[in-house]
C-alpha cells in the first residue's frame, strides 16, 4: 500500500521515473530501520527491566509503519542514507511515546497516536532537516530551500514546524466539540462491564479470541520467574 502512496504520488512514471524511484528506496529503507530499530530498543528495556531477551512481533510492526509514516512526507526528497536515519529516529520515537501513553494512563489500544501523531511529527522535523537540494530540484524546482543540514537556513524546518502547530490547532479545534458532545450524550465510550467481556461479543455476537487464559500451574510457573517477579514490583 506505502508503494502505491509514495511512488504513487508522482501520478505518472514518465518524467517523473527517478523521483518514483527515490521514493520506492526511501521508503523501503525507513521501514525495514523502524522495524529493527523499534523491536530492538524494546528487547533491550526488556532486558535490562528482566535480565531475559523478548522479540515482541507487534513492536516490530508499528516499528515498520512508524518508519513509513516517518519517511511519508519527505520520501521524495532525502537521500537513502537520511532514510535510514529517520526510520531509525521513528523506531525509537515509537517505542517511548508508547510507554509515555501508558505512563498518562492514555487509552491507545493499537498504539495509533505514537505510530502516526508522534511520527507524523517528527516526519515532517526531518523534512526540515534532511531535505536535500539536489532532490528538491528533481522534485519541485530550484525555487524551494533544501533542508537545514544543508545550508537551508532553517526556513523549511520553520515552515515544517508551522505546518505541525496548525494540523494540531485544525484537528483539535474540530475533534474537541464533536467529542464533547459524544460524551455528553453517552457514545463516547461503552460502560466498564462491555469493555471487560469485550466488544466482540456485546457488539458483534461473537468471541473472536481465546480469553479462557492458562492453566492456574502454567499461570504459577509464571509469576515465579523474572518475568512475573517484574509485574509483581510494577
Amino acid at each position: 500500500g506505502w508503494y502505491g502512496f509514495n511512488p504513487g504520488s508522482t501520478l505518472m512514471i514518465k518524467g517523473y521515473g527517478n523521483v518514483a524511484a527515490i521514493c520506492a528506496v526511501t521508503t523501503t529503507l525507513s521501514a525495514a530501520t523502524g522495524c529493527v530499530s523499534a523491536l530492538f530498543t524494546d528487547t533491550v528495556l526488556g532486558l535490562v527491566t528482566t535480565g531475559d531477551a523478548e522479540y515482541d512481533i507487534t513492536m516490530a510492526m508499528n516499528g515498520s509503519l512508524s518508519g513509513l509514516v516517518a519517511i511519508t512526507a519527505n520520501c521524495c526528497v532525502v537521500e537513502p542514507w537520511a532514510a535510514v536515519v529517520i526510520g531509525l529516529i521513528a523506531g525509537w520515537v515509537y517505542v517511548f511515546s508508547s510507554k509515555l501513553l501508558i505512563l498518562l494512563k492514555i487509552d491507545d489500544a493499537v498504539d495509533a497516536i505514537p505510530v502516526h501523531f508522534f511520527n507524523g511529527m517528527w516526519g515532517c522535523i526531518a523534512t526540515g532537516v534532511f531535505a536535500s537540494p539536489r532532490l528538491v530540484d528533481q522534485a519541485y524546482s530550484t525555487d524551494h530551500s533544501p533542508g537545514f543540514l544543508y545550508g537551508g537556513g532553517g526556513a523549511l524546518l520553520a515552515c515544517e514546524i508551522c505546518g505541525i502547530l496548525f494540523i494540531i490547532a485544525w484537528t483539535v479545534g474540530l475533534m474537541f466539540p464533536f467529542f464533547t458532545v459524544l460524551k455528553v450524550i453517552g457514545w463516547f465510550r461503552v460502560d466498564p462491564l462491555e469493555e471487560q467481556v469485550g466488544l466482540d461479543i456485546s457488539h458483534h455476537k461473537g468471541a473472536a479470541y481465546d480469553l479462557t487464559g492458562p492453566d492456574e500451574d502454567v499461570n504459577a510457573a509464571y509469576m515465579a520467574s523474572k518475568h512475573g517477579a517484574a509485574e509483581a514490583d510494577a
